[in-house]
């Protein structure tokens, strides 16, 4: 294991933040939180593809 990237840990920490609220979301059953929190993990697992592809095509990974 080389250098820990951060960034990718926030990203991750996020995305996992997201899937527990979905899951709070539907057991408390409120259909307008449950797609927010989707559409949250859609844009935080976006931005951590994007910069994973950034960085590799810069020779960073």
């Amino acid at each position: 294991m080389g250098n820990i990237k951060w960034i990718f840990v926030l990203y991750s920490i996020g995305a996992i933040l997201s899937m527990a609220l979905i899951g709070i979301a539907v057991a408390l059953r409120n259909i307008p939180l449950i797609f927010i929190f989707l559409i949250l993990l859609f844009i935080i697992m976006g931005f951590g593809f994007k910069t994973k592809k950034k960085m590799r095509d810069s020779g960073l990974l």
